[in-house]
């Protein structure tokens, strides 16, 4: 009997509504018959609270014109849409994008410049355009009474993603290159996780790169802000405040009109830029073009050649000797003070103090080695082998360096040492000498031996490398070594026979 009352009632609302021209809103209680012209939409719910909070609307369907009219309802709870499977599907889609979550970031280069890794638990986020890292999650700052979370953001744009096994010993580890050169690290230990996020940063990227603005379905693109505003003009070319608002023509206008003085500026930029660099070659190939020569310097004085690194046959026809000067004067200072030193030549000097010595040798200075700063007779030593070693080619000159190996390959001790000494008499004049006064004194060096602890495989361990060596690393260096420490003993060991040092 009250459903029937009710029915009543509402029909006879339903035909005052219609005779006025307005449209019709019933609660969703009431059912009106089909013929009557009223559709009601209808919820798979009967609780109250859901009732109250996601009622729907009923709306007017109008026969005649066979077109359904969009009901207007005054009150914003009848116009919710929650529950209802279907609605807004014209226009909208579903947001595929993961939600927030905890993944291990590890930023390994920024601009270009590499970082040291340094792999952190980090909230990532990933909205439409860019990827952002919190130290936590909105939640958990709320929870601990923060203020807010301090967002590191990374711009998709322009973008790369790509599995890495390289750059970590992680599993599950995908890298993001951005535009600008950064390099970051995310990892999961779920595979279905992080190929989730490597999916949806993808897809991502793709669709910014299409120039879509972001996700397909997101909506209108968005703007981007220009990474490059250097170029920008100082004054914009929009109509100042209060001046009314331009027309659509004007608007079109201003638009081209701040490209093009974007592009003329850019151009002015490498225009100048590029005329810099010309001038900057042209005044450079001038200077070099003006410079003197070497050879024109050293006949005018002003540049002399130097004693370390020069050729030994062109140092003793400058001298003119056959024995450099500076190996003289550093023999004669060993021999006065130093034959009875602890290690003589087998303990190095201060590497400063040697170069120090070395320059005043290159610059003919008056040299001194009893003076007080060569005290240390190391020094001086340490200034002689440095000669030999830094000599262009080697006392054993190269082309001499396998006759030498082939002789000391010889069994007979007898002819070892005479195929040694018809290779060194073979030598030009300034390497003779200056080997027949070096291995004269390190014999005397020898004589010593119970003062300086020094023996001919010591000192031959000291030279072999010094005195000679390929001109071509080629073969076993090892053996290399051993053929040279070899020869060099044997020679000073057979100095005497080999360089007539008794007559």
């Amino acid at each position: 009997c009250n459903l029937s009352v009710a029915e009543g009632m509402a029909g006879a609302r339903i035909t005052n509504l219609q005779k006025a021209g307005r449209p019709l809103v019933l609660p969703m209680q009431l059912t009106v018959a089909p013929q009557s012209g009223v559709q009601l939409r209808t919820k798979g719910t009967s609780s109250p609270g859901e009732r109250l909070s996601q009622s729907k609307s009923m709306v007017l369907q109008d026969s005649d014109m066979h077109q359904k009219a969009t009901p207007i309802s005054r009150h914003r709870r009848n116009q919710s849409q929650h529950g209802v499977p279907g609605a807004g599907a014209s226009g909208t889609s579903v947001d595929l994008r993961p939600q927030g979550e905890y993944l291990n970031k590890a930023k390994i280069s920024e601009g270009g410049k590499k970082q040291r890794k340094n792999w952190t638990s980090t909230w990532v986020v990933l909205n439409a355009d860019q990827l952002t890292f919190y130290k936590e999650s909105k939640q958990e700052a709320l929870a601990n009474l923060k203020p807010g979370c301090k967002a590191d953001g990374v711009d998709l744009f322009g973008a790369q993603i790509d599995w890495t096994t390289e750059k970590s010993s992680r599993k599950n580890v995908l890298q993001i290159t951005t535009n600008t050169g950064s390099e970051y690290l995310l990892q999961a230990d779920s595979y279905a996780t992080i190929g989730k996020w490597h999916d949806a940063i993808k897809k991502t990227v793709n669709s910014l790169s299409t120039g879509s603005g972001g996700l397909v379905g997101s909506g209108k693109p968005k703007l981007r802000r220009s990474s490059s505003t250097e170029c920008l003009p100082r004054h914009s070319s929009l109509p100042a405040y209060g001046s009314g608002s331009p027309s659509p023509k004007q608007g079109g206008m201003v638009y081209r009109r701040s490209l093009n003085m974007f592009s003329s500026s850019k151009l002015r930029h490498s225009v100048s830029d590029s005329a810099d660099k010309s001038g900057v070659k042209s005044r450079l190939k001038k200077f070099i073009i003006r410079r003197p020569s070497m050879k024109t310097l050293q006949e005018k004085g002003l540049i002399k050649d130097r004693v370390f690194g020069c050729h030994l046959l062109t140092l003793c026809e400058r001298e003119g000797t056959t024995v450099p000067s500076f190996v003289k004067l550093c023999l004669e200072t060993v021999e006065r003070r130093g034959l009875s030193v602890d290690g003589i030549y087998r303990v190095s000097g201060n590497l400063a103090t040697i170069q120090k010595l070395r320059f005043m040798v290159d610059q003919e200075e008056e040299l001194d080695l009893d003076a007080s700063q060569w005290e240390d007779i190391h020094v001086v030593t340490g200034a002689l082998k440095l000669f030999f070693r830094e000599l262009p080619e080697p006392l054993f000159p190269f082309r001499f360096f396998e006759l030498f190996v082939e002789a000391i390959k010889t069994k007979d001790l007898r002819q070892k040492v005479q195929a040694l000494k018809k290779l060194i008499h073979q030598l030009p004049r300034p390497n003779l000498d200056t080997m027949t006064l070096l291995f004269g004194h390190l014999q005397r060096v020898l004589t010593c031996s119970t003062k300086n602890l020094m023996s001919s495989q010591g000192v031959s361990i000291v030279f072999g490398p010094t005195l000679m060596w390929p001109k071509m690393e080629c073969g076993n260096m090892a053996f290399n070594m051993l053929y040279q420490n070899q020869i060099v003993e044997l020679v000073l060991m057979e100095s005497r026979e080999i360089f007539n040092l008794d007559k």
